[in-house]
């Protein structure tokens, strides 16, 4: 017998990859349900080879539903989602919203999937940042061999994390490139197309844009509260996929070589890793796929026990929908819910 999902910001980028994504991976449902604000009710989404009409999240009845894949944003998670887990479903959300919740497991299964364990408390599981799931993937079996003191990350952050607006932002300015059209900037800071922007986020107190601040608090709650984490994050002109530089130190010793055969076993990590031309990943060539990359593996001789390495991922995917369709998996394959609707 299957459960029952719904898909609140049905309609958006992640949405949409969600609902792709439960199909191809044969996700045990008996019936989805695509949800979104009042002003795309009657909108069509696909489903697999079906399409499903958009009803409104604020009349919807989640008594019989069993997850809830919540990509609506952080405001409407805040108000929806305790409300959705009082009536017994599973909310996993992908907003900043209950992040940074003591009572919220944060969670990315190949890295901490014991911790989903604690999602009773309030029925709410949260989904980590883009940059920060990928990073952790990578960095996990890493730590686990050699302990990771220290880790300084910049992010090349594609204009799908920004949603449907910048990246159509970036093809609007690039084609008024070419035609030589004045080139406006709204959803970003400044012109993207064929530029980059250090700035993700709201700037903060200290300097950090929130951005950068998100990947030093996940890094901490998902992997280990001792690692030492900085940041700079910064919008390049891609469509999909985040990449980052990564610089590791570790407590103990720890060799390029060892690094890459830790990585080519560990669960989520495919190493691209050739000193040649091409021998590397880039994010056109992570889109669409689910694996998080590694590349550019090297020792770092300007400290003891260091390390380089390049790390893609599709954001909208690992980043975003499929860690979420994962977490969902998680649960199913635990035990740790049933499907609640009792056959007819």
């Amino acid at each position: 017998m299957g459960f029952k999902i719904a898909v609140a910001g049905a309609t958006g980028n992640v949405g949409r990859e969600m609902l792709n994504i439960l199909s191809e991976r044969g996700f045990p449902v008996d019936e989805v349900v695509a949800l979104a604000s009042a002003r795309s009710q009657g909108t069509e989404v696909s489903f697999g080879d079906r399409t499903l009409k958009v009803s409104n999240l604020e009349n919807y009845d989640f008594s019989d539903t069993d997850i809830c894949l919540m990509s609506a944003g952080g405001t409407i998670s805040q108000k929806w989602s305790p409300k959705i887990g009082a009536q017994g479903c599973v909310v996993i959300d992908n907003s900043s919203a209950w992040r940074y919740d003591s009572e919220v497991p944060l969670i990315v299964p190949e890295v901490n999937a014991d911790a989903v364990s604690g999602f009773a408390k309030k029925n709410i599981i949260a989904n980590p940042n883009c940059s920060t799931a990928q990073l952790v993937v990578a960095l996990k079996p890493l730590h686990d061999f050699a302990k990771i003191k220290r880790v300084v990350v910049s992010t090349y952050q594609s204009v799908s994390g920004a949603g449907k607006e910048g990246m159509d932002e970036l093809f609007t300015q690039t084609r008024a490139v070419f035609v030589a059209d004045p080139v406006e900037a709204k959803k970003f800071t400044k012109r993207i197309a064929f530029n980059v922007i250090p700035h993700i986020d709201s700037f903060m107190e200290d300097g950090y844009t929130k951005e950068e601040w998100k990947v030093l608090a996940e890094t901490k709650k998902i992997l280990d509260p001792k690692i030492r984490v900085t940041c700079t994050a910064v919008r390049v002109p891609v469509f999909i996929g985040h990449s980052e530089s990564v610089n590791i130190e570790f407590e103990n010793e720890i060799t390029a070589d060892q690094a890459r055969d830790i990585l080519r076993e560990a669960p989520g990590c495919l190493v691209i890793d050739k000193h040649e031309n091409g021998g590397y990943i880039t994010p056109y060539e992570s889109a669409g796929e689910d694996a998080t990359y590694i590349s550019r593996i090297r020792e770092d001789a300007t400290v003891e026990n260091g390390l380089n390495i390049w790390v893609v991922s599709d954001n909208l995917r690992k980043g975003a929908a499929l860690n979420a369709i994962q977490i969902a998996e998680l649960l199913v394959n635990r035990g740790l819910i049933k499907p609640r609707k009792v056959a007819a």
